[in-house]
C-alpha cells in the first residue's frame, strides 16, 4: 500500500435514475480527485438508488400491482455487469487515475435468468480496469423483497493503485465470518458503502478497523424526500425537507481513530490522509488472520463457487 489521501462521498443515489447518478459520480469523483484524492469511495446503491420508506406493495401473503410496478421501475433502473455504465466508470478512473468504490443496483444477466436484483459494490483501478463486484450476501429486512442474495463467488479482494482493497455492504458489517474472509485476504483499505446512518454505525466502523487492523473508509447517503421523484411516496411523509438517510460517514484509522467525520445532515466529500504503515504498527500486537487467528482451534470455510440452476454433465 501506499501513501493515500482518500475521500468517502456522502450523497444521494438518484432514486431510479442511472443515468443522473453516473453525471452525479462524475462531478464527486473530479471534485475528489482535483482535492488529490487517489481513492474515492461512494455509498450503497448509489446507482439505482436506494427505496427507503417503500414495502412494494408486499405485505405477508399479498402483492399490490402499484408495487410490482414499482418493482418493475427499479429492475429497469438497474445496471448489468458488464454493460456501457460500467464501461464509463471505467473510462472515469482511468482518466482522473483514482481508484473507485461504486455502490450500485445490479441486475442478473441472461445466464442468471435476468429477473434478479442485487446489491453490489463495484471496484475500479486507477488504470481503466473494471476490478470487479461485490454482491451482497444477505439484504435486510424488507430488502429481500427487491435484493437478491449474493454468493460466495464475489467475495475477491482487489488490488488497485491505492492498496487491497475490500469492501463489505452494509449490514454485512455485522457479520463476523464475513469480516474474516475479507482480513484473511490481507485487505488494508476495508470499504463499508451503506446506508445506516444511526450513531451507532461509527462504533463498528471502529471495530473494524482494530479488529482488521486495516483504514475502514464507510461511505453514507445524504437523501431527503425532495431528492426522490415526485411520485415515489414513503411512509416517512411527502414534507420536501424530511431527511430519509442522514450520512454518518467516517474514515478510520488501523487502531480505531477517526480521521475524518462522522458527518450527518449535509451532502459533503470527507478526506483523509492514509498512512501506510499504521498498518504494520497495529499489527505488532494483534493480527486476526495472523498470528492471533488460532487455526488450531478455528478455521472458516468459505463456498467460492457461482450459485447457479444449472449443472452441466461432465
Amino acid at each position: 500500500m501506499k501513501e493515500n489521501k482518500v475521500a468517502a462521498v456522502q450523497a444521494a443515489g438518484p432514486l431510479f435514475q442511472s443515468a443522473r447518478a453516473l453525471g452525479k459520480i462524475e462531478h464527486f469523483a473530479r471534485r475528489a480527485a482535483e482535492n488529490g484524492a487517489r481513492l474515492i469511495v461512494f455509498p450503497e446503491a448509489f446507482i439505482g438508488g436506494y427505496p427507503k420508506g417503500s414495502h412494494f406493495g408486499a405485505p405477508v401473503g399479498s402483492r399490490s400491482d402499484d408495487g410490482r410496478d414499482l418493482f418493475r421501475r427499479y429492475w429497469e433502473a438497474a445496471i448489468e455487469i458488464p454493460g456501457p455504465e460500467v464501461a464509463r466508470l471505467a473510462a472515469l478512473a482511468g482518466d482522473l487515475k483514482c481508484d473507485l468504490v461504486i455502490g450500485a443496483i445490479e441486475r442478473a444477466g441472461r445466464d442468471e435468468g435476468g429477473g434478479t436484483l442485487y446489491c453490489a459494490s463495484l471496484v475500479f483501478s486507477a488504470d481503466g480496469r473494471f476490478c470487479g463486484r461485490r454482491r451482497k450476501l444477505m439484504p435486510t429486512a424488507a430488502e429481500r423483497i427487491v435484493w437478491g442474495c449474493g454468493d460466495g463467488s464475489t467475495l475477491d479482494a482487489f488490488d488497485v493503485s491505492a492498496g487491497r482493497v475490500g469492501t463489505a455492504i452494509c449490514w454485512e458489517n455485522f457479520m463476523p465470518m464475513m469480516r474474516m474472509s475479507q482480513y484473511a485476504q490481507g485487505v488494508e483499505l476495508y470499504c463499508a458503502p451503506t446506508v445506516d446512518d444511526r450513531e451507532s454505525w461509527t462504533a463498528l466502523m471502529r471495530v473494524i478497523a482494530l479488529e482488521g487492523r486495516c483504514f475502514v473508509i464507510s461511505a453514507n447517503q445524504f437523501m431527503r424526500r425532495a431528492d426522490a421523484p415526485a411520485d415515489f411516496h414513503p411512509v416517512q411523509g411527502e414534507e420536501p425537507k424530511t431527511v430519509m438517510i442522514n450520512g454518518g460517514s467516517v474514515i478510520v484509522s488501523p487502531l480505531g481513530e477517526i480521521l475524518a467525520g462522522p458527518v450527518f445532515g449535509e451532502e459533503t466529500i470527507l478526506y483523509a490522509q492514509l498512512d501506510p504503515a499504521d498498518i504494520a504498527r497495529g499489527k505488532m500486537d494483534f493480527d486476526v488472520a495472523g498470528h492471533y487467528a488460532r487455526a488450531d482451534v478455528f478455521k472458516l470455510k468459505v463456498n467460492r463457487e457461482r450459485r447457479s440452476p444449472l449443472a452441466n454433465d461432465d
